[in-house]
């Protein structure tokens, strides 16, 4: 037994990702607990079936990577099969926030550009929800990108290791934790300068959408992915996020990819 234990505690180190312990359901028939670990990995589409854009619904989370250096320096840097988040606004339109500012476009340009797109959907938005998300994102647009505050993720995702890797971890420490070293992140920027997953959260929230209590600024778009239901957050979350479909799969032809097949 002390050799299980220790195997399952190393397993779990060699991991380096958040884990959550899943204690029984009193209706359930297991009589034991069991140990989750975060998944950063983008699970191909069964039967190689895409999600059709006419699907889609305002609020829409788009999560995506592509076989660029910058995509792949980022998925590095966060260990996750995603590299950038948009909104999508209905209409076939998006809203992002890229290095030349934040615009509005068709979702058709994003795909072509991207080599992964995957869709998240946050449970029960209601129409009203929906406007107000879409509103406060086209409002942002021509604003600036935040480069400070993706430089400060630099350290922030080296820092925050150490608030994941503990093994078993509770999940109140690991978000109170993961809070604390992102503490210059909250100096970063005002909401006048954004990058893609922050925008993305300041827009839900405007809409009074608390995905996550955790600031904006210190949020990744592999933080988005960790959101949804099934998977370890790195931060608390309200309401898991919906996974919806592939809009687009041709994993990256990258070294990062090939480590989260």
């Amino acid at each position: 037994m002390e050799r299980l234990i220790a195997i399952a505690v190393l397993i779990v180190l060699l991991q380096a990702c958040a884990t959550r312990i899943e204690l029984p359901r009193a209706d359930a028939d297991a009589a034991h607990a069991a140990i989750r670990f975060q998944s950063s990995s983008v699970v191909p589409p069964v039967d190689d079936e895409l999600l059709a854009p006419h699907r889609l619904q305002p609020g829409d989370i788009i999560l995506t990577s592509a076989s660029t250096l910058r995509s792949g320096g980022i998925r590095l840097m966060t260990w996750s099969s995603v590299s950038h988040a948009a909104l999508y606004i209905g209409e076939g339109w998006i809203v992002e926030a890229l290095g030349s500012g934040v615009h509005v476009r068709r979702l058709e340009g994003l795909l072509l550009e991207e080599s992964i797109a995957v869709v998240l959907r946050y449970p029960g938005l209601r129409p009203d929800q929906q406007a107000q998300i879409t509103d406060y994102a086209l409002e942002q647009a021509g604003a600036r990108f935040n480069f400070v505050g993706v430089t400060l993720h630099v350290p922030f995702s080296l820092a925050r290791r150490a608030c994941e890797m503990p093994p078993l971890l509770p999940e109140a420490v690991r978000d109170v934790c993961v809070r604390s070293v992102g503490v210059l992140n909250y100096l970063a920027a005002s909401e006048t300068q954004l990058f893609c997953s922050q925008l993305v959260m300041q827009a839900y929230q405007h809409a009074g959408v608390q995905v996550t209590d955790a600031d904006p600024r210190l949020i990744t778009p592999a933080d988005i992915l960790h959101m949804r239901e099934g998977d370890v957050p790195s931060v608390a979350v309200r309401q898991p996020l919906r996974f919806v479909g592939h809009l687009k799969y041709e994993p990256p032809s990258t070294v990062v990819a090939a480590v989260h097949q």
